[in-house]
């Protein structure tokens, strides 16, 4: 049995695995999503970078978690890589859902086009949060009308200081047993970094046609791929 700690990304929490969750648990495994610091029903928390990786490592260490694969998605692939490197050997897998990859000695921001400018901005106007984005922001992912309704209303607006301070690595993630979900609708390549990285014999590749939310616009589809993930 493993335990999957599932971590959605930025202004999310963990109701964004509802629909995840059952086939999970049907297969005997332990599933255990989480809200970070500072998000849905812990919104208003304080939190920076090293809360969220924290926020991570205590959910494993509090329950006494073994055999964990460790699932981030979008921004929260940055924590989740850092926990992942923390956990020794607790891990068994983690596994980036078309996340970002963190760097260490730099900030989740970094790997924009702009270095982050039109996030730093946006944090700054709104009193150091990252606002919540409106629905045409997830048109064009294989998202329903209504699962967009559900996103945008189960949105908070996201911790800035989590966005722009940097990532710290205990681990090289090349190192680490590894599997890449990409999305290939609209954004059909992965990113440089994570392209090198899938360089390494410890990292798979899984591609899924459906855009950035899979776990609303195909949650059957991406609980098998999971499946499979703990079972290598």
């Amino acid at each position: 049995m493993a335990n999957f700690v599932l971590v959605a990304g930025a202004r999310l929490g963990s109701w964004a695995w509802d629909e995840v969750v059952p086939y999970l648990g049907a297969a005997g495994h332990g599933v255990h999503p989480l809200t970070l610091s500072g998000l849905a029903e812990k919104h208003g928390m304080p939190a920076g970078q090293k809360t969220h990786v924290q926020d991570i490592v205590d959910e494993v260490e509090r329950q006494g978690l073994r055999d964990v694969i460790l699932v981030g998605h979008s921004y929260s692939g940055i924590p989740v890589g850092q926990a992942a490197g923390q956990i020794g050997n607790r891990l068994a897998r983690v596994v980036f859902v078309d996340a970002s990859v963190p760097a260490d000695g730099e900030p989740f921001v970094s790997a924009w086009p702009d270095g982050g400018a039109m996030v730093r901005a946006s944090i700054a106007e709104n009193g150091g949060f990252w606002p919540v984005a409106p629905a045409a922001h997830y048109q064009g992912h294989g998202l329903t009308d209504e699962q967009i309704a559900r996103i945008v209303a189960g949105s908070t607006p996201h911790p800035g200081a989590t966005l722009t301070e940097p990532a710290a690595l205990e681990r090289p993630l090349g190192d680490l047993p590894a599997t890449y979900i990409k999305c290939t609708l609209g954004d059909p390549e992965p990113s440089d970094d994570v392209a090198k990285l899938l360089t390494s014999e410890y990292w798979r590749l899984i591609e899924m046609d459906t855009g950035h939310w899979p776990m609303l616009s195909q949650p059957s589809e991406l609980a098998q791929i999971l499946l499979a993930a703990a079972g290598e």
